[in-house]
């Protein structure tokens, strides 16, 4: 059955069923992506305050056959927040869901609403003395529903793992209006199905996340920040093994760079302090974290050493204070800023195995240069093996010039991902962008799988029509 738009009886509807405080005026920057890819349409905007009144929306809009789009922090990119054609929906907010519920200091537990933004998670954990260690560069407006139910990863996946890994329960409104209360602080639970996990990286399909118990970490007592020049893939994976030999669980992030990144910054954000005087080919940045009575600064100085002996390392630099940690880290994380300022003609969130990096830069970096004389900036959590890949027009050119190309050069990319086993979606999700993606390299059993999980939950198919699954 098609779905409707929103009309003025259910308007007035939703307008009995919940406060004025829970309308808000449509402007634009609800219907916008950050990369400028699409523009959104909706019929109405709700943002309610309890998952109460969420469940009279998603009751009152099964009803009348009309979308639901939940929306978080909007800084998705995949366009998973955006509905661009169809019926118009009711675009849902969860901007005023966003208290901190509760802390469990002695079980490291903090459970937040879904609109709480993750830069105010981090300070709740932080007055406990304690970690909330998923961090992205969009902390300050990304939205705890929004990075649950993407299953984002960020900097740190490689000690602490990803969304889905950091939580425990999630309370959550079904597309037929039920509450499930899963909200539990149980680290052992096998009741059935794990429904937890079925909702965490389901962008919004199988119903609206309301808030989610959260694993804190203790913080480590010392922690330190080196950027090092490495002669190649090859020999950053090779660092990253003798790191771990010397450090064990103590490495938080080992993040890949190329030089085209930090070129990008010196064109576009040259107030960005850089590392090196001469930018090397490949970098990594590696941070640590340590337990007391063990020095960060050392272990960092004795893998640079056995890195150096080995012929992995050619130069380093090794933060001696909290500030230079600081500046270390403000390189990585504002490459993705200078990548949007040059304008990128198609970027690329995936993962491959470890041992297949190398291979994947190689070969994807061929593939290119067969379609065109690109810039590529390849930089990434190489730690967890997740790279993102991304195609530049050559300098003084528009990517506009390109558009033709686009779906050429992801192509290109993704085959190659594809035949060294890897995933064409990491941590971004599949939203709107990577639906014909997922139908040409997913596995056809397990889209099967999903279609029925989807008719099953959803079968009048109004939660996040068009995001992951064709509608």
């Amino acid at each position: 059955m098609p779905l409707n738009s929103v009309d003025a009886c259910l308007l007035d509807k939703l307008k009995n069923a919940l406060p004025a405080s829970a309308f808000k005026d449509l402007s634009p920057a609800y219907l916008e992506e950050p990369r400028g890819r699409w523009s959104g349409r909706a019929g109405v905007l709700v943002a309610p305050d309890t998952a109460e009144d969420v469940a009279k929306i998603i009751r009152l809009a099964s009803e009348a056959r009309v979308a639901v789009v939940p929306y978080g922090g909007g800084t998705g990119l995949v366009g998973g927040q955006i509905a661009s054609d169809g019926p118009l929906p009711i675009l849902l907010s969860l901007e005023r869901m966003n208290r901190v519920r509760a802390v469990f200091e002695t079980e490291n537990i903090l459970i937040a609403e879904a609109g709480a933004i993750l830069a105010d998670v981090h300070e709740a954990a932080d007055k406990v003395d304690r970690l909330y260690p998923l961090t992205i560069a969009a902390k300050g407006s990304a939205r705890v529903g929004g990075l649950l139910a993407t299953n984002a990863g960020g900097v740190n996946v490689l000690r602490y793992g990803n969304a889905r890994d950091l939580c425990l329960g999630l309370e959550a409104v079904l597309p037929d209006g039920q509450i499930w209360h899963g909200l539990r602080r149980l680290r052992k639970d096998n009741m059935g199905y794990d429904l937890r996990n079925l909702l965490i990286g389901s962008e919004g399909t199988l119903g609206v996340i309301t808030a989610a118990s959260l694993m804190l970490h203790p913080k480590p007592a010392g922690e330190g920040t080196a950027v090092m020049a490495v002669t190649s893939p090859e020999a950053a994976l090779q660092l990253l093994s003798m790191a771990k030999d010397h450090m064990g669980e103590g490495i938080s992030a080992f993040e890949l760079m190329h030089r085209m990144g930090l070129d990008f910054l010196a064109e576009t954000m040259p107030d960005v302090k850089q590392p090196f005087a001469e930018i090397p080919e490949w970098m990594v940045l590696i941070d640590i974290g340590l337990a007391k009575g063990l020095d960060p600064a050392t272990a960092l100085e004795t893998l640079f050493a056995e890195g150096f002996e080995a012929g992995l390392v050619q130069d380093g630099v090794i933060a001696q204070s909290e500030a230079q940690r600081a500046e270390l880290w403000a390189v990585r994380e504002t490459i993705p800023e200078a990548n949007r300022r040059i304008g990128s003609i198609s970027s690329h969130d995936i993962s491959v195995p470890l041992g297949a990096i190398p291979a994947f830069i190689e070969s994807g970096t061929a593939a290119l240069a067969r379609l065109g004389a690109f810039r590529i900036n390849c930089f990434g959590h190489v730690g967890d093996g997740n790279l993102h890949y991304n195609v530049f027009p050559p300098k003084g050119q528009r990517k506009e010039d390109f558009a033709a190309q686009r779906d050429a050069v992801k192509r290109a990319v993704h085959d190659e991902v594809h035949a060294l086993g890897g995933s064409i979606s990491a941590e971004h999700g599949v939203g709107r962008l990577k639906v014909d993606d997922l139908e040409r390299y997913g596995d056809p059993v397990k889209l099967s799988a999903m279609r029925a999980l989807k008719q099953a939950l959803d079968p009048h198919g109004i939660m996040n029509p068009g995001a992951v699954l064709r509608a």
